[in-house]
């Protein structure tokens, strides 16, 4: 789990040192989890699409009313790749995905933020999988998603209809 904080979640530690708003440690990820702005918050899925843009917005708009932190999930594409190396057999390499360091900077430089404690986290594997385990770890009031508009999402069903049938914490819908 990599994550990053926002300008309005810096610790008294952390604020004025140079990267701050870094990849963090395993260290200072347990330490966040225990942050009390972020217990009880408002987790967002984000990936940059039309759709988890309007999420974003309207969960920066509830953890602003609630006065609380909001923690921002991209999960990220994991591309596995084979490698053959002769007669041994196939290994999987798991390539990252570095759209999470971009969306970072967007969010960091989004004046829409400011005076919202906030962080991103980056995970891999299933969507749905991973947005509800973060919202178990922060205790979360509520997830906020937004609605999956394409073929895949008609074949294999939404990620915001599996995460509101599975989630054991209420699930907003943006469309």
């Amino acid at each position: 789990m990599t994550g990053r904080l926002g300008p309005g979640a810096e610790r008294p530690e952390a604020s004025g040192l140079p990267g701050a708003h870094t990849e963090s440690t395993a260290r200072d990820a347990s330490a966040r989890s225990l942050d009390p702005v972020f217990q009880h918050g408002v987790v967002v899925g984000f990936d940059g699409s039309l759709s988890s843009e309007r999420a974003l917005a309207y969960a920066v708009g509830m953890a602003r009313r609630s006065q609380c932190g909001l923690v921002i999930v991209h999960v990220a594409n994991r591309l596995p790749a084979t490698v053959w190396a002769g007669c041994e057999p196939p290994v999987f390499v798991d390539l990252p995905d570095h759209r999470t360091e971009v969306l970072g900077l967007e969010l960091a430089c989004a004046d829409f933020l400011t005076g919202v404690p906030w962080i991103l986290i980056e995970r891999g594997g299933d969507i749905c999988h991973e947005i509800e385990e973060v919202g178990r770890e922060y205790a979360a009031d509520a997830i906020v998603v937004g609605t999956t508009h394409g073929l895949l999402g008609k074949i294999f069903g939404s990620v915001s209809g599996r995460l509101a049938r599975r989630a054991n914490r209420p699930v907003i819908v943006i469309p």
